[in-house]
C-alpha cells in the first residue's frame, strides 16, 4: 500500500524550501527567513491558542489546547540543525502535538549558530526546562519533544539533568533526531535523492557552524547521543521517517534505548520525510503519528 496524495505533495513542498533556502549567495538572514515558511506546511490547529513567554531569558511561545491538564505541559524544540528555524517555524506542528497530549506546549526559541555554537543550544533548553520547575510544574509532569535538532535536544537535555542527578522530564518524544555526529550511517547517503529536505552536505554545514570548538570530537557522547549511556532515561518514543537521510540515527536511538532497558517505543513511518511532523494537519500519515505521540505523552507524564 502506497503513501497518501497529501505525503507526495509535503515531500514536494520541503523539496521547494529547500531549493529556495539552498540558492547560492544568499545571506543567512535570508535563509532562516525562508526556511522559517516551512510552517505554512502545517494547518493551523483548532482550539489552540499562543502566548508568548520570557522563560528566565529564553523567549519561548505557549500552544496552549482548549482543555488541556493544567498541571502538564511539553517543552518543545524546533528543528533546523541549530542553524536555522525558530519558535514561529514550529508553531503549529507543535500546537498539533499539544492538542493530542492534552498538555500546553512551551516552544523554546533557542539561541542559534554560527552565532551561537553549542551547547547554547542545550543550555537555554536547560534554562527553560528551570523555568517550568519555578513555575510549579513537577518534573515527572513535563514532557521534552521535539523533532530535527530538536529531538536531539529532546534527548539530550534529560542526559545532562541525569549527569548532575536531578530529576528528569518524565517522558521524551524525540522525532526525526540527529544522534550520530560523525555523519556515517549508511541512509545519510542511500536516502539522498529521498529525503527532500536535508543532504550529507546540509548536515556537514550545521555541523561545522554548530560544534565550532575543535576540541570536541564528533564520537563524544555528549554530542553523539548514540555513543552515550542512556540509563535512567524516561520513557521514550522515536520516531522517523524511512526516507530521511538520518532514518539510521533514529533506528540506531531505538536499538540503544532498547540496550539500556529503557522503556520505550519506536515508529518508523513508511516513505517518510525528515521532520515529518510540519506536515501536520494535512498529511494523515502525520497527523496518525501525533496522535501516538499524543498517547505515549498522556499514558507517561505524572504516571
Amino acid at each position: 500500500m502506497g503513501v497518501s496524495q497529501e505525503a507526495h505533495e509535503f515531500a514536494e513542498f520541503l523539496a521547494s524550501v529547500s531549493a529556495k533556502s539552498s540558492a547560492p549567495g544568499l545571506d543567512l538572514a535570508v535563509v532562516r527567513d525562508i526556511v522559517d515558511s516551512h510552517q505554512k506546511a502545517s494547518t493551523e490547529p483548532e482550539g489552540v491558542t499562543y502566548a508568548e513567554a520570557d522563560a528566565d531569558g529564553v523567549p519561548a511561545l505557549w500552544a496552549i489546547p482548549e482543555g488541556a491538564d493544567p498541571d502538564r505541559a511539553l517543552l518543545h524544540f524546533h528543528f533546523g540543525g541549530s542553524v536555522t528555524a525558530s519558535m514561529h517555524s514550529d508553531r503549529k506542528a507543535a500546537g498539533h502535538i499539544a492538542k493530542a497530549a492534552g498538555a500546553r506546549s512551551l516552544v523554546v526559541d533557542f539561541r542559534l549558530a554560527p552565532e551561537h555554537p553549542y551547547p547554547a543550544q542545550l543550555d537555554d533548553a536547560e534554562t527553560a526546562y528551570r523555568w517550568l520547575l519555578s513555575r510549579g510544574y513537577e518534573p515527572r509532569n513535563i514532557g521534552s519533544t521535539g523533532h530535527s535538532i530538536g529531538g536531539t535536544l529532546a534527548v539530550m537535555l534529560p542526559l545532562r539533568l541525569l549527569a548532575k542527578g536531578e530529576a528528569t522530564p518524565g517522558a521524551i518524544v524525540s522525532v526525526s533526531p540527529w544522534t550520530d555526529l560523525t555523519i556515517e550511517n549508511a541512509s545519510v547517503d542511500e536516502n539522498e535523492d529521498n529525503d527532500k529536505m536535508l543532504s550529507r552536505n546540509t548536515l556537514e554545514l550545521f555541523r561545522g557552524a554548530w560544534l565550532q570548538d575543535p576540541a570536541v570530537d564528533f564520537t563524544d557522547p555528549a554530542v553523539s547521543i548514540a555513543n552515550a549511556d542512556l540509563t535512567g532515561l524516561p520513557p521514550t518514543a522515536v520516531h522517523y521517517g524511512e526516507f530521511e537521510t538520518l532514518a539510521d540515527d533514529g533506528a540506531q536511538l531505538g536499538r540503544r534505548l532498547a540496550d539500556f532497558r529503557v522503556t520505550s517505543e519506536v515508529h518508523p513511518m513508511p516513505e517518510g520525510q525528515h521532520s515529518f511532523v510540519l506536515g501536520a494537519g494535512r498529511v494523515p500519515e502525520v497527523d496518525l503519528a501525533i496522535q501516538q505521540m499524543g498517547q505515549w505523552l498522556r499514558k507517561h507524564l505524572g504516571a
